[in-house]
């Protein structure tokens, strides 16, 4: 079985956590709305992950609604001591599936109520506060300060633990961190999707985790002739070097595949024990310059 611990641990709020873990999306059905066509293929892999040392994990109650963060519980509670689990608010989820803001102090409440009574635990380890400015898909500039400040009155009453920031640009986390203290960021990053390149290295330089969202590119997986080359040279698959080369991009980067396969499970962590040459490194960086 793969050593995950071989990709090193690094600090998620007040708890040391190996660089691989879970992300949850993948559990619900398709376009993450509904319940999953396999339900115990989704307890399976959560088994799995469990089984692999993998000791925190990714969810929202608004994928589904609510089936992941169900399926999460009836699959590994009681939770073991040493697992975190990070999740988000800040959307909610029309009847016809699609993604809508919902950043109100109001809202975040009830999502906050929701992912406590679907997940079964008295308070929320992480939570992030997934932002949906402009057309929603990407950062976009704008202040933070009102649904932060309502999400760090929920961790003062003793709901939440700590608070994260998802979808944010450089100048909302310094926002952020002036208003709360803030246990890590989540964005779209990938080897082909490096905006946050200069982001990362000053929440390294904070100490803060960077969780890169999409990390083998989402609902439109990587693809690229250079990642193929390296993949076939060193006896990988393009999957297992693009996660790879994140765990080697930056220290406090800490990795969230999701699937709802065992197997591809079992393949993403391997890049845990995938070293990379700095010749690798140098071809693979190039894909996104």
């Amino acid at each position: 079985m793969t050593d995950i611990g071989k990709a090193g641990t690094y600090w998620l709020c007040d708890r040391s956590v190996k660089r691989i873990g879970y992300g949850a999306m993948q559990l619900a059905g398709p376009g993450v709305f509904g319940p999953p066509r396999d339900r115990d293929a989704a307890l399976a892999v959560l088994r799995a992950a469990m089984e692999a040392g993998v000791d925190h994990i990714d969810t929202s109650d608004f994928y589904g609604p609510h089936v992941t963060n169900q399926i999460i519980r009836e699959a590994l509670s009681p939770y073991p001591q040493e697992l975190t689990i990070v999740t988000k608010v800040g959307a909610r989820r029309g009847a016809d599936g699609s993604w809508n803001a919902a950043i109100s102090a109001a809202d975040l409440e009830a999502a906050v109520d929701d992912n406590l009574r679907n997940l079964g635990v008295e308070a929320l380890d992480v939570v992030n506060l997934r932002i949906m400015f402009g057309d929603g898909h990407g950062p976009a500039e704008g202040s933070i300060e009102a649904p932060l400040t309502a999400l760090a009155t929920l961790r003062q009453r003793g709901l939440v633990r700590h608070v994260g920031l998802s979808n944010v640009t450089s100048a909302q986390v310094a926002e952020g961190r002036r208003i709360t203290t803030i246990a890590c960021v989540q964005n779209q990053y990938n080897l082909v999707h490096r905006e946050d390149d200069a982001l990362i290295d000053e929440l390294a330089a904070a100490g803060i985790a960077y969780v890169p969202f999409f990390p083998l590119g989402g609902f439109t997986p990587l693809q690229s002739s250079g990642l193929d080359a390296v993949a076939a040279r060193i006896g990988a698959t393009p999957m297992q070097v693009a996660l790879a080369w994140l765990l080697q991009r930056a220290p406090n980067i800490l990795l969230i595949p999701g699937t709802s396969s065992t197997a591809h499970f079992r393949e993403n962590i391997a890049a845990a024990e995938l070293a990379l040459s700095a010749a690798d490194l140098a071809e693979l960086g190039a894909i996104g310059g």
